[in-house]
């Protein structure tokens, strides 16, 4: 099997599970966070709703400054309401899955690279940043589903039943 149908193969399972997750954020909810360090429920769940544009930006750019001289120039407009997220999702992952089709898993094999204020932090074969990136997204999807639990949201189920969905993802 190809790399690029194997990446296209998570992206549509992980799809649902992100969108239940991303269906059940409580509005009105955006500041709260469980700890003084922790990460805003509103920023994460916007986290998880933007993170399939990475696949986009790591296989279309060769690298990516995530603290350029001039300032970002990532849209940052906050994601207020579930339906907003879960649209933001959407086409995000829509995007993905063109971006995956298009490429060649000749080209999932270069090199990319993360930097931070110019400066070199990771150099990795774009298909080891892909992989990790998915990771990353099951991982932060995870902490959202502890945000909703604290919340008194129901949390979904992701790859089995939860206390609230007793079904089989």
């Amino acid at each position: 099997m190809k790399l690029t149908e194997q990446f296209l193969d998570q992206l549509a399972a992980e799809a649902g599970r992100t969108r239940r997750a991303l269906e059940r954020v409580p509005e009105g909810r955006d500041d709260w966070k469980p700890h003084d360090k922790s990460m805003p429920l509103g920023r994460l769940a916007m986290l998880v709703a933007q993170m399939p544009s990475w696949i986009t930006l790591i296989v279309n750019r060769d690298e990516l400054d995530i603290r350029p001289a001039g300032g970002s120039n990532i849209d940052q407009r906050p994601l207020r309401t579930p339906a907003e997220l879960v649209e933001a999702l959407d086409k995000n992952i829509a995007e993905a899955k063109k971006t995956l089709e298009a490429t060649t898993d000749d080209h999932l094999m270069t090199r990319w690279k993360l930097l931070v204020s110019g400066r070199v932090v990771s150099e990795e074969l774009r298909h080891v940043v892909l992989r990790d990136t998915f990771m990353h997204l099951s991982h932060h999807r995870g902490q959202l589903t502890v945000y909703l639990r604290q919340n008194d949201a129901p949390v979904p189920a992701i790859y089995g039943p939860s206390a609230d969905d007793q079904s089989f993802a």
